[in-house]
């Protein structure tokens, strides 16, 4: 599958989910125009992407489409909430993560 093809498909599931996951009495309906890819990208004969709509209900999307069996996943995610994380001057935290034998993985 091409990544056009892809993309479009995605748009349109995304769109056909939000029609029918939109309150009822709202009596709004959603077109493929306001559904927009936000990344995307294709590896070997896979590919996936992320979406968004104009709805402002903080909605995102993933599309996974699985060459090998011909198929896509959809997951829907809903943004709870953005903040910022600053770096901070200290010295970092130093960890040691190891296996499930024992032995050290690496040092954080």
């Amino acid at each position: 599958m091409n990544e056009n093809d892809f993309r479009e498909w995605c748009k349109k599931e995304v769109c056909n989910y939000t029609n029918n996951h939109l309150d009822k009495t709202d009596k709004k309906k959603i077109t493929t125009d306001d559904v927009f890819v936000v990344w995307s990208c294709k590896t070997l004969q896979n590919n996936k992407a992320l979406l968004s709509t104009t709805v402002s209900d903080g909605m995102y999307y993933e599309c996974t489409y699985n060459g090998d069996k011909k198929e896509m996943y959809i997951d829907a995610y809903k943004k709870w909430e953005n903040f910022k994380v600053e770096i901070s001057n200290e010295e970092p935290r130093k960890e040691i993560l190891k296996d499930f034998y024992g032995n050290e993985i690496c040092k954080l």
